[in-house]
């Protein structure tokens, strides 16, 4: 079997629409994540909004960071600890898994929970106002919807983010000397000087700056599917799962790149 000449030109004919409709996307995803933080530095400024979005993604995002956090310290001392147990080097489980919450897991794991909780909330949020023409009124209105629905999202997420990764570092950290108390016989105070003496400034670096961009990427992404909803309730639902799907896979790409910048840089 065979492609005659119009086959071919209707297969590349559809890849081309195809790499354009991405290209396109990303360039509007672009320009509405530049207007969101443009629009931090002029009034008017919705902070009545923003707060509500901190009290939403941060404060209801921390039952299942610190759940989350605690047993992720326990499993990487458990795994760690079966592994130095045969050198007789117990005493460097503090440092590993301070290490690895601190610089990796911390703000990846604490990301991708928060992008699957709220990434998906903001999606259908203004999903739905889209749907019920609710954006169109706000434009009538003469209310910009990127600085009235789009920025506080965006500045509640960078915000938040940090410090929801900084207590999943914490409850971690118990979580780990929890296990190496119990089961290694480790001090308490031997684990925790350890812990506390291998972080670096590099360290504590990767470990702040990554939730900053995370935080921007699952706040634009969340708005860009939301307001980009089209038919109707299904249209919702699409744009719910591609927002989550989206954000989780573009966090795991830019902890690649952060983290080789990080490691260059300290």
């Amino acid at each position: 079997m065979t492609l005659d000449s119009s086959d071919t030109q209707s297969f590349f004919g559809l890849v081309s629409d195809s790499l354009k409709r991405q290209v396109l996307a990303f360039q509007d995803y672009t320009l509405l994540a530049v207007r969101a933080i443009a629009n931090i530095f002029t009034p008017p400024w919705y902070w009545t909004d923003t707060m509500s979005q901190m009290d939403a993604i941060g404060v209801g995002s921390l039952p299942i960071v610190v759940t989350a956090g605690f047993f992720i310290g326990v499993v990487l001392l458990l795994q760690t600890a079966a592994q130095f147990q045969r050198f007789g080097e117990t005493a460097l489980t503090g440092d590993i898994v301070s290490l690895a919450l601190v610089r990796e897991l911390g703000p990846t794991i604490t990301a991708l929970l928060v992008a699957g909780r709220n990434a998906s909330g903001i999606a259908s949020e203004l999903g739905s106002m889209v749907v019920t023409e609710q954006v169109d009124a706000m434009r009538a209105l003469g209310t910009d919807p990127s600085r009235k629905l789009v920025t506080p999202r965006v500045v509640a997420t960078i915000l938040m983010l940090p410090l929801l990764t900084a207590i999943a570092d914490l409850v971690g950290l118990i979580g780990g000397f929890l296990v190496s108390a119990l089961q290694l016989r480790l001090a308490p105070a031997e684990f925790w000087h350890r812990a506390i003496n291998v972080l670096s400034f590099g360290d504590l670096m990767q470990g702040g700056a990554k939730p900053l961009i995370f935080g921007l990427i699952i706040s634009t992404v969340g708005c860009y599917f939301g307001l980009a909803v089209r038919g109707g309730t299904q249209g919702v639902g699409r744009a719910t799962t591609t927002a989550v799907v989206v954000s989780s896979v573009a966090i795991i790409v830019a902890d690649s790149f952060l983290s080789k910048l990080f490691l260059y840089m300290f």
